[in-house]
């Protein structure tokens, strides 16, 4: 396992962007890509798949990341690196599909809310227990104090959209199940970078499991549900960047996690996700949506639980 090293500003300003900005320009995609499949399944599939493509040709032309994945096969052969790190491609896909199939029914607003409270209370839980490559960081106030912010950050954030969409319980505990199992993706992502010695290699593993997967749920469904297997015709090109987003935010996750831990990455890129979402409401706004004072308050707050949890106590 490793320790935190000493960081700069630097760092945080990297994970505020490729970290958080990738998360909501992914979602922006994938919620249109989905719109014009009308599959959750499928429109998760060719995001994945894309992204696959993508981090194949990165790892194919990059020699380090060839290097990485031969490590990651020799530390699972020698059990250095446990087989289920593996898993976090999986919930990837997981995570992709709940999305495409729960803001259709409570709506973006309610779903942001349920992710951040399951990733942030499960980050403490995650680091606590030493699940990521880091060294155990027990729950302490400060720690607490700084992932309930975060949450009202969030709600703060969205307040005036709360109201839009179909709030079945259900669909909520599966946002707040979906964030949980993003906080369990991020450690096991950061422990297979660790042992590959290279982020790419990591993002590599786990785009290759969690498109495997998406494609065995997208056969399920077409061959035993009657789904219709199609491919969309018509709509936007930005809606196939999410494939591109998803290899920014896990090559970011992989390179952030082993230096700040599940709950500081997770703040960091919280803060960003929420900083995208203010830009991508200047710039390109969607129907119906205009900036205000709360999403502004939201962001803010954000920033300062990152100030919070990223604290540390002086050593005599």
């Amino acid at each position: 396992m490793t320790t935190r090293r000493h960081l700069g500003f630097g760092t945080f300003v990297v994970i505020w962007i490729f970290g958080g900005f990738s998360v909501a320009i992914q979602a922006r995609a994938n919620g249109e890509l989905t719109h014009h499949t009308g599959n959750g399944v499928q429109a998760a599939l060719i995001s994945f798949g894309t992204g696959f493509l993508i981090i194949s040709v990165i790892t194919l032309v990059t020699p380090s990341a060839r290097r990485g994945v031969r490590r990651i096969g020799v530390s699972l052969r020698t059990r250095a690196l446990p087989w289920w790190a593996l898993l976090s491609g999986i919930l990837g896909g997981i995570f992709i599909a709940a999305q495409s199939f729960t803001v259709a029914l409570i709506g973006v607003a309610m779903f942001s809310v349920g992710i951040v409270a399951g990733q942030t209370l499960n980050s403490l839980v995650v680091d606590h227990y030493g699940l990521g490559p880091t060294a155990r960081q027990p729950i302490n106030p400060r720690r607490v104090f700084s992932s309930v912010l975060a949450i009202v950050a969030v709600v703060v954030a969205v307040s005036n959209r709360l109201g839009v969409g179909d709030a079945r319980y259900w669909a909520i505990l599966l946002a707040l199940v979906a964030g949980a199992a993003v906080a369990v993706q991020q450690a096991l992502n950061g422990r297979t970078s660790v042992a590959a010695q290279q982020p790419f290699a990591a993002t590599w593993v786990a785009f290759l499991v969690g498109t495997s997967t998406l494609i065995v749920g997208a056969a399920v469904g077409v061959v035993f549900l009657g789904a219709e297997a199609q491919l969309p015709t018509a709509g936007p090109w930005w809606m196939f960047v999410g494939g591109a987003m998803g290899v920014t935010f896990i090559v970011t996750a992989s390179w952030g996690v082993p230096r700040l831990g599940v709950l500081v990455f997770g703040l960091v890129s919280i803060a960003g996700q929420l900083s995208a979402g203010l830009v991508l409401d200047l710039l390109v706004p969607v129907t119906g949506t205009q900036v205000t004072t709360n999403l502004v308050v939201g962001v803010v707050m954000t920033l300062a639980a990152v100030a919070v949890g990223a604290l540390r106590r002086r050593t005599p």
